[in-house]
């Protein structure tokens, strides 16, 4: 049983070391389909519409795309509106 919990714990070891290193980008933040999935609670289809359209520039690397920070923050300002009741009363 020792053994196991010694592996069990050289495990958990090895992914907290592994955590998610961002890619850059001539210094700048790149993300991708699954972190801006989640960021704005958006489905990959939903992407792909907003990367069709223009409105949500992308780089493709490696033939997937990927979104500079900077780009998704001023997407974020212009395209998106805030969640209805939240903020001011």
């Amino acid at each position: 049983m020792k053994r196991i919990w010694e592996k069990l714990e050289g495990m958990e070891s090895k992914i907290a070391g592994k955590e998610k290193e961002r890619q850059k980008l001539n210094g700048e933040a790149l993300l991708d389909n699954q972190d801006l999935c989640f960021m704005l609670n958006v489905s990959k289809r939903t992407l792909q519409r907003f990367r069709m359209s223009g409105r949500l520039p992308s780089h493709r690397i490696n033939n997937k795309p990927y979104y500079l920070e900077s780009e998704v923050m001023k997407f974020i300002k212009e395209h998106l509106k805030p969640a209805a009741g939240k903020g001011t009363m």
